[in-house]
């Protein structure tokens, strides 16, 4: 019983997401952009700060292969030749992109935030404006 109320909200909630999908992005409200903007957001921070925080274990990796290969080499020369392959060019690249992915969307939700701010503002000078005459 109990499943099948869930079933029910959730084609619900669902049917409602679907609908706002039909509305021109213009036209949703300020708290459904921000919303879909924030879930973005999230994403594409959690993928940058992935990267991020494995980007001394990937580097590990390429210079444990080249040490593999080569039976007899110093770290730091490793280091120096795993910081030329492509393989570390490639992935510090995907890594930046992901962190300014992330940071231009933080930056169209703080553009919501403002529009939301004037729109507020706007309202409370219309009522003012209403009360004074």
């Amino acid at each position: 019983m109990k499943s099948e109320i869930d079933d029910k909200k959730l084609s619900t909630s669902q049917k409602a997401v679907d609908k706002l999908k039909e509305v021109p992005e213009r036209e949703r409200p300020l708290s459904e952009q921000f919303r879909i903007v924030a879930k973005q957001w999230s994403d594409a921070d959690a993928a940058a700060s992935i990267m991020e925080e494995m980007k001394t274990t990937t580097l590990e990796k390429i210079k444990a292969d080249i040490i593999g290969r080569s039976n007899d080499m110093a770290d730091n020369a490793a280091t120096r030749m795993a910081k030329c392959t492509e393989d570390w060019q490639n992935y510090l690249k995907e890594m930046c992109g992901n962190r300014a992915r992330a940071n231009k969307l933080r930056v169209q939700m703080e553009y919501l935030r403002m529009r939301h701010r004037e729109w507020i503002g706007a309202d409370a000078n219309a009522r003012a404006e209403m009360r004074l005459g």
